[in-house]
């Protein structure tokens, strides 16, 4: 089969599309014939050495993908061969075929075309994780979410509204701060030329908001217990900024603030599986009838690689960068 992998550590050119065998299939689990797979900053990290897959994970890279079901292993009921799937992967996403832990496999909405449901899994679940299962995030509170234009970010901005949550965002552009306000945003702070802690407590009458999503680190630590409220949650899921940052003590204990660490990939299958169910319950009315659904910037088929990590790489992409494997549609 068709494989995304790395061969050694560094730019774009390490990157191979080769044959692969076919991932061996284990009670539990289904084997899924891949069309789409989405890119994620993860992807970005293996190449250049940074992120490897945790213990057991295949080299092959993707931490999302979709198809059809192939062939559902021994005590799988719920899905039936042919059935349209999305699934999170903790490697192997970036192939013709992906063998997935059932927990983790998400049903297809009609309305999908591949490269969303190839787009959906890994964003939608990181932020349901951590925005509302680890922070918190209720109804008629404000969350902060950081890169508001990326994955996570569009993700976010459709989670939030739809419990009725408000939610402010940053983002790198005038323009790009519109079309996070278009997406529904309450407010889009561009943070190369305004100071995203002053307006988040503009904003909320000098409250604060509730959860911060932050996926820069350190050096947005000191602003981002700045902008939270008495008792607020600061959720960190990525260091793109760098690794250290100013910690006021003083300040963290007063407001009697949580800071939370946070990564999805290598948490276990059960674990996922119940992020997936949380998920579903949640908002799957809001998935199935249209009202969560993956922004695209591009879509590269699996022999471009190379170029769809470009893309990703440049900072320039709005939402999602997605693989297509074959020509068969979804």
């Amino acid at each position: 089969m068709k494989a995304v992998i790395s061969e050694g550590y560094g730019g774009e050119d390490v990157l191979r599309v080769e044959e692969r065998p076919s991932p061996e299939l284990k009670p539990g689990s289904i084997r899924i014939e891949v069309t789409a797979a989405a890119l994620n900053r993860a992807d970005l990290l293996q190449r250049r050495g940074f992120y490897p897959p945790p213990p057991g994970a295949p080299e092959i890279l993707g931490l999302e993908c979709a198809g059809s079901v192939a062939e559902p292993g021994v005590g799988v009921t719920d899905f039936e061969p042919g059935s349209r799937v999305m699934a999170l992967v903790p490697g192997g996403g970036q192939a013709a075929e992906a063998v997935v832990d059932s927990g983790s496999v998400i049903p297809v909405p009609d309305h999908f075309s591949r490269e969303e449901a190839g787009a959906f899994p890994e964003v939608y679940l990181t932020t349901h994780l951590n925005l509302f299962m680890l922070g918190g995030l209720g109804p008629e509170q404000t969350a902060l979410v950081h890169g508001g234009s990326g994955g996570v970010g569009t993700a976010a901005i459709q989670l939030v509204r739809a419990i009725g949550a408000r939610v402010i965002v940053t983002a790198g552009s005038p323009d790009r701060c519109r079309r996070c306000r278009d997406l529904g945003a309450d407010l889009a702070v561009d943070y190369h030329r305004e100071d995203f802690e002053a307006l988040c407590l503009d904003a909320t009458d000098d409250r604060g908001v509730d959860v911060v999503l932050d996926c820069i680190g350190g050096p947005y630590l000191e602003k981002n217990l700045g902008a939270l409220t008495t008792e607020g949650r600061l959720v960190v899921i990525g260091l793109m900024g760098g690794t250290d940052g100013k910690l006021d003590m003083r300040r963290l204990l007063s407001k009697r603030i949580r800071i939370i660490g946070s990564t999805l990939r290598a948490l276990s299958a059960g674990r996922k599986a119940e992020i997936v169910d949380s998920f579903l319950d949640r908002f799957g009315d809001a998935l199935r009838d249209g009202r969560l659904r993956p922004v695209i910037d591009s879509v590269f088929p699996i022999e471009r690689v190379a170029d769809a990590h470009r893309r990703l790489a440049s900072g320039e992409a709005f939402g999602k960068v997605v693989l297509t494997i074959g020509q068969r549609s979804l």
